[in-house]
């Protein structure tokens, strides 16, 4: 005996568009759940999970009429739907492009006058010298610190 192996979610979501788009009819749910799992193998329990899904994610048209609601999907919106996520995704990435192009300008600029001189090692040298000797410093307030609280408990 082969176990068959569940469909996974994405594909449930492709199996009920090819329905919507080769019936290129409206459906209320409980259609749905009859045809889906005859014709695509969805399972009945989780049409209704995957329809919800396709409507939040702007792929299937859905109103309410009366007491009923009705799903609809049509292969023109799939299309324009994807053409304005390939707008909006260029968009994005010329914006992207564009802030790169000024950082990188921005770095050259910043490089500028920056170049290795001997002037400029011995700042450095002298800078970090300051610093190793800050440190030192520190290290020993510090231990006069401690040296003071021993001082101050001795005393009392």
């Amino acid at each position: 005996m082969s176990k068959q192996k569940g469909v996974s979610a994405e594909e449930k979501r492709k199996r009920m568009l090819q329905i919507f788009y080769e019936k290129k009819e409206f459906f209320q749910l409980k259609e749905l759940e009859k045809i889906a799992p005859k014709e695509k193998g969805i399972t009945e329990q989780s049409v209704k999970d995957v329809v919800q899904s396709l409507v939040d994610d702007g792929l299937v048209d859905t109103d309410k009429i009366g007491t009923s609601v009705y799903f609809w999907a049509f292969p023109s919106k799939a299309k324009h739907t994807k053409t304005k996520q390939l707008e909006n995704m260029t968009e994005k990435l010329n914006d992207v492009n564009k802030k790169l192009k000024m950082s990188q300008e921005n770095v050259k600029a910043a490089k500028i006058g920056r170049e290795p001189t001997q002037e400029r090692e011995e700042v450095l040298k002298k800078v970090n010298q300051l610093k190793a000797e800050e440190e030192a410093l520190l290290k020993e307030i510090k231990a006069y610190e401690t040296w003071e609280k021993m001082k101050k408990e001795t005393e009392v």
